[in-house]
């Protein structure tokens, strides 16, 4: 008989524990208590949501009045009345459009993307393929934020690092660069608070 999953570091236990999905809720949390991210009443599109932790968080933190849509290449199982899920290839941006119309979303307070790649054990390479992840992100919040709404995305650092946030600084009033507890060990993942979007970029 196999033996039953049993979580392997005190994030994932804790996150076993209280009914969550997945250990980066509280890198979630951790980022929101920092920069008070959500507010009851918001509308909050979360990219490469599976399995599904960042949408339970954001559920709760906007309350019955807020809405919030999950899209990711997976099925998500179904989280709270105030969420959406769709599946959906944020690399095809037409569908991406008429996923989030066909929910009946319009603009969106706040974009999450935890999204990160299938990594090949190759820095430069993962770094690259992040990046490129991150620029689909941004696409898809460049056409569906609101004047002054936020981003909050996990990039990895490395030699392209500067350059990317130099793009952002260039769409988002501020920018912050967030290292959080709950990530793993020798990870090179940080987290871009980028606040006050700016269409006219």
């Amino acid at each position: 008989m196999p033996k039953p999953y049993v979580p392997n570091d005190k994030w994932s236990r804790q996150a076993a524990e209280e009914g969550f999905r997945a250990r980066s809720v509280y890198k979630l949390n951790e980022l929101d208590l920092r920069y008070r991210i959500f507010s009851p009443g918001m509308k909050v599109l979360d990219i490469g949501a599976a399995p599904g932790s960042w949408l339970q968080y954001a559920a709760e933190a906007v309350g019955t009045a807020g809405k919030v849509l999950g899209i990711d290449l997976k099925t998500i199982e179904p989280i709270a009345a105030n969420v959406t899920t769709f599946v959906c290839d944020i690399n095809d941006m037409k569908n991406v459009k008429n996923a989030i119309a066909s929910n009946g979303f319009t603009k969106f307070d706040v974009v999450l993307s935890d999204i990160a790649p299938n990594t090949s054990g190759i820095k430069d390479v993962d770094q690259w393929r992040s990046l490129e992840l991150s620029r689909r992100v941004t696409d898809i919040a460049a056409g569906h934020l609101r004047p002054g709404g936020t981003v909050v995305m996990k990039v990895f650092r490395g030699r392209d690092f500067d350059a990317f946030t130099g793009e952002m600084k260039q769409k988002f009033r501020v920018l912050k660069v967030a290292s959080v507890k709950a990530s793993r060990d020798r990870s090179r993942e940080v987290y871009l608070v980028c606040r006050g979007f700016n269409r006219k970029t």
